[in-house]
């Protein structure tokens, strides 16, 4: 294992299971945990897919156990699985945490769909605490328009005196945030990377200034760029040296790593934009600017 960062700022290069058991318990006030799903992606060349179901999933209870040891006992857990492992991750938290919300992150596929049964559209979490009567949850921070007030304008007559409908609400269930698409700006070279929104709500509303916020699978290392932004710490744990290597540079830990100049890697339509700025720079005049219709 490797550790980089400052006191702020942590990355730690290893497996989760063993990063886990070096973090002293009840020090974290937010973690957000989105594992290997157990359905075959690569990562840089590492297949998440174990032999049997048992030992995915026993595998899943080990870090599970972990991040409840190392949750505050006001802390929050968030965690994500695949639509057929999540009843498994419920039904061995309910035991173990409260389970406030079953929330589904909705988004839309251009992708190929499934053909002979209903292609999955959204991805399940799973949002616990230790304590159901001790937990941070900023309602204020995470509000969003209510139709029905904002814009339909209704009356609730069953109050004493009729009032209209709140304009705004805390969200409900189901959160509908695109995918990471491949010419988006936040996009990086990761096959499941979540969305600054998505993780800007749950740290918003489960954490405050200051607190520490853990993310043990950060591939993209988005959980922990957003908690920078939003004047959290936070401790990222993640296997993939290529994936640290975006770490180290999205929380501008470091410029290099073992020589290499960090930088973000350009995409295809960028090389395409370049290779144009180049060859309009070979028609530049001595003044510097560019000739067009020139014979």
């Amino acid at each position: 294992m490797e550790t980089f960062g400052n006191t702020q700022h942590k990355i730690i290069h290893g497996d989760a299971v063993q990063a886990l058991t070096v973090i002293s318990d009840n020090s974290v006030d937010l973690i957000f945990a989105d594992p290997p799903y157990n359905i075959g992606k690569n990562f840089n060349g590492h297949k998440d897919k174990w032999e049997t179901e048992e030992e995915y999933l026993n595998w899943c209870y080990k870090w599970l156990d972990l991040c409840i040891q190392k949750l505050k006992p006001n802390g929050s857990l968030y965690v994500m699985t695949a639509t057929q492992f999540m009843p498994f991750f419920d039904i061995y938290l309910r035991k173990k945490l409260h389970i406030l919300s079953r929330l589904v992150w909705y988004y839309d596929s251009s992708g190929v769909q499934a053909k002979k049964y209903y292609g999955s559209m959204y991805e399940p979490i799973l949002f616990c605490v230790k304590d159901k009567n001790n937990y941070t949850f900023n309602t204020d921070n995470i509000l969003v328009e209510a139709k029905t007030g904002a814009k339909r304008k209704l009356i609730d007559y069953r109050k004493t005196v009729p009032t209209v409908y709140n304009s705004e609400k805390v969200p409900g269930n189901v959160w509908e945030f695109p995918r990471v698409r491949y010419r988006m700006e936040e996009y990086e070279n990761h096959p499941t990377q979540k969305p600054i929104a998505l993780l800007e709500r749950i740290i918003k509303a489960s954490s405050n200034e200051n607190d520490l916020v853990m993310d043990p699978f950060s591939g993209t290392f988005t959980t922990c760029f957003v908690a920078k932004q939003l004047g959290r710490n936070s401790i990222g744990i993640e296997l993939q040296e290529e994936y640290v290597k975006i770490g180290l540079r999205r929380l501008q830990l470091a410029n290099e790593f073992k020589g290499e100049k960090l930088q973000k890697e350009v995409r295809t339509f960028e090389t395409q934009k370049l290779a144009t700025v180049h060859t309009l720079k070979l028609f530049e005049d001595s003044n510097g600017k560019y000739i067009h219709g020139k014979h």
